[in-house]
């Protein structure tokens, strides 16, 4: 998410001005300046128009490789309004509740910046306090990660890196993406308030990250947000929010969606100065179509088709016959049927198998078909109309997922919760975290990826999902089945715990909220031993190539890969050589 130092650009317009949300910004008490920023250009620096000079058109357009996102409108699910994020990256492993608490008037709350990605990173990647704003008289419960998801009131968020323009990017903005994620969780009781509050507080203080989507969701409705800087002479934020319209589900994966702006607020709502820095850029005149994604987020390259988007669109659409080499897919769609929770955890398990695109059977995945794929050096030249790698939904380096689900027929601590699983889906396991919670369990409040460790959930699916890579064919039959028994479980009991909970609610919504929290909080613990035995079972399973296995298709080489690569091995002789003459004193 950290971008580059500060650019010399034209003159922008300041963008400023308030919604009118309580607890509204007041005077900065400065105390730091913008978070010390690493001048190379790779990861996600890369991301971003235009293509940075000097990186292969390949590299770049799978730079961004962070993160996925389903937003799906309640009258689109089955069960609730619903979002989701593959945190995918090296980012924070550790999960915690932050407490609300209440505030005296005159009180200052302090502004980090360029955290998120775990204690292990150097002290120049770790976040530092920047400035400081007015506090809010009172801050609800939310949980922190390496970015935040949910608070005590109902509000859920899904996040994507979407870059944008390099001429808005302005690190003396104030506040990073994560920043103001965790001010709008404190201070915001619908979905609609967070995005205000990050509007207005981006508008305000400045702007000082890479474009970002999220997906802001409550029990009523959901909201693709997206915001950029306001260039390098001004701190300020452009943004934009389009709701998902009712009965449809979206995706963002990486790239700016938003199209056109409508003036219904139910519908849209935008920065002040969206059109005076457009203008002021040069990037558009009045006059001429606006089209937000096209003017921040793209600029005028050309649009490449982005799989995940036609993926995640098909998966839940497959009757739109949505063309995959389609540069753009629609901004939202109508499901085929209601979507559930179940659907979308499975979405994020997704390696493109049984479409053209699928993982499991090309070179790279060797013998026992792995979809996880190591970084192609930048020295490799890709066959002319080839991608070597194709972006998956799915990936191994993900930090964790979340699939974020709100109801309105429930109190919030109740009626939202995260469907949390520690680092790639596709081997690890979805256990139910309350917006009620009160804390989570240790092993998911701990752990760094340079120190293994038995005590941290996090090592636990990252082992798994390393180890699968031995015989991965047969090992993630394996994994499945643990997933299925375990979630078909705690989705088949969530109806009978949050009936109790509500009963309890009646009589005494602290008495609720402590049942509530005790139940995510003992699950998770279960879950995490669970993971822990998966693993040892693996281990003394697949150990020297299965050989205690009884399934021999589970430890052998498969026959159609072996088919496919030829002859190979020692070639022999095509006739015996003559034996060599025995000597006459050899004979004795």
């Amino acid at each position: 998410m950290r971008r580059s130092s500060r650019l010399v650009a034209l003159f922008i317009v300041v963008l400023a001005g308030a919604v009118g949300l309580t607890g509204a910004p007041g005077v900065l008490a400065q105390s730091g300046g913008a978070v010390s920023q690493q001048d190379e250009l790779s990861g996600k620096k890369i991301c971003g128009y235009p293509r940075p000079s000097g990186v292969p058109q390949e590299v770049w357009e799978n730079a961004c490789e962070a993160c996925t996102s389903v937003p799906v409108s309640p009258e689109a699910s089955a069960e609730g309004t619903l979002t989701s994020h593959s945190c995918d990256g090296g980012y924070e492993i550790r999960i915690k509740v932050v407490p609300g608490k209440k505030f005296a008037a005159g009180t200052l709350r302090d502004v980090m910046k360029g955290g998120g990605l775990g204690e292990e990173k150097p002290p120049n990647r770790q976040e530092i306090k920047v400035g400081q704003i007015p506090q809010a008289a009172e801050t609800f419960t939310r949980y922190d990660a390496s970015y935040p998801f949910m608070n005590e009131k109902g509000v859920i968020i899904g996040e994507t890196t979407i870059g944008g323009r390099r001429e808005l990017f302005n690190d003396e903005g104030l506040f990073d993406i994560m920043e103001l994620e965790r001010l709008a969780l404190e201070r915001g009781a619908t979905a609609r308030e967070v995005v205000k509050v990050m509007g207005e507080f981006g508008e305000k203080y400045g702007y000082g990250d890479s474009g970002e989507c999220l997906t802001v969701a409550d029990p009523k409705e959901v909201w693709q947000f997206e915001i950029f800087g306001a260039g390098a002479v001004e701190k300020g934020a452009v943004w934009a929010a389009k709701r998902i319209p009712a009965g449809e589900v979206g995706v963002s994966a990486n790239r700016s969606r938003i199209t056109t702006l409508g003036d219904d607020p139910n519908w849209t709502m935008y920065a002040k100065g969206v059109y005076q820095v457009a203008e002021a850029m040069g990037w558009w005149k009045k006059g001429d179509p606006f089209i937000f994604n096209r003017v921040f987020g793209m600029g005028a390259g050309p649009i490449t088709p982005n799989r995940r988007e036609w993926r995640v669109l098909s998966i839940l659409a497959p009757s739109l016959k949505l063309d995959p080499w389609a540069p753009e897919q629609p901004f939202s769609v109508k499901p085929d049927k209601k979507v559930t929770v179940r659907d979308v955890m499975q979405i994020h398990r997704d390696v493109y198998e049984g479409t053209p695109f699928e993982q499991t059977s090309n070179p790279l995945a060797g013998p026992f078909g792995t979809p996880n794929r190591w970084t192609v050096p930048r020295e490799y030249t890709a066959a002319p109309g080839y991608s070597p790698v194709e972006r998956m939904i799915a990936v191994h380096q993900a930090s964790y997922v979340v699939v974020l689900q709100a109801r309105d027929n429930m109190p919030p601590w109740i009626g939202s919760l995260a469907w949390f699983a520690e680092d790639d889906a596709k081997t690890s396991v979805f256990t139910p975290l309350y917006a009620g919670n009160l804390k989570v369990p240790t092993a998911y409040e701990i752990g760094r990826r340079d120190r293994f460790d038995r005590n941290s959930a996090w090592w636990a699916s990252n082992f798994i999902n390393n180890w699968a890579n031995l015989n991965w064919h047969a090992m993630i039959q394996d994994i499945r089945v643990k997933q299925v028994e375990i979630e078909d479980k705690l989705l088949a009991d969530q109806a009978i715990i949050e009936k109790t909970a509500l009963e309890l609610y009646k009589a005494d919504p602290e008495r609720a909220r402590t049942f509530i929290s005790d139940y995510s909080n003992r699950v998770a613990q279960e879950n995490y031993m669970k993971w822990w035995e998966l693993a040892d079972k693996l281990v003394t399973d697949y150990q020297d190539g299965g050989w205690r296995l009884s399934d021999p298709a589970k430890k052998s080489y498969p026959a159609e890969w072996l088919n496919k690569q030829g002859p190979f091995g020692t070639k022999k002789p095509d006739a015996p050589a003559a034996a060599a003459p025995v000597k006459k004193d050899e004979k004795k």
